[in-house]
């Protein structure tokens, strides 16, 4: 019987002491955590607003659309965010995609003038 209670001890003990149990705390704590409610919500505020101006525009360039979908939508939704942002990405995504207008430092307007 003392064998077994050293056992259980140790066992207990081991995953205590394990990083993965206690990043998965972590990981609970982090959702709940004001900060990264604050992050999520500024990021569907940005997602929405951009996309919805791509949306009435009728077209987006392929700089807008990688600056939203990489910079702001994946983020937002590792994060843990959905809903009303997901739709409007649904739809950004059904848009025309331009080349851009700027000019870059090159002097060429886009990369098919280059």
């Amino acid at each position: 019987m003392n064998t077994l209670l050293q056992m259980a001890l140790t066992i207990f003990c081991s995953v205590l002491a394990s990083s993965g149990f206690w990043s998965y705390f972590q990981k609970l704590h982090e959702k709940k955590d004001l900060r990264t409610q604050m992050l999520i919500g500024l990021g569907h505020d940005r997602i929405i607003f951009l996309g919805m101006t791509y949306i009435e525009r009728g077209w987006i360039t392929q700089d807008e659309y990688e600056n939203l979908y990489d910079y702001l939508y994946k983020p937002y939704e590792a994060m843990g965010g959905n809903g009303s942002a997901k739709q409007v990405m649904e739809r950004v995504k059904q848009l025309e995609l331009r080349n851009s207008n700027y000019t870059r430092r090159g002097g060429a307007a886009n990369e098919n003038e280059q």
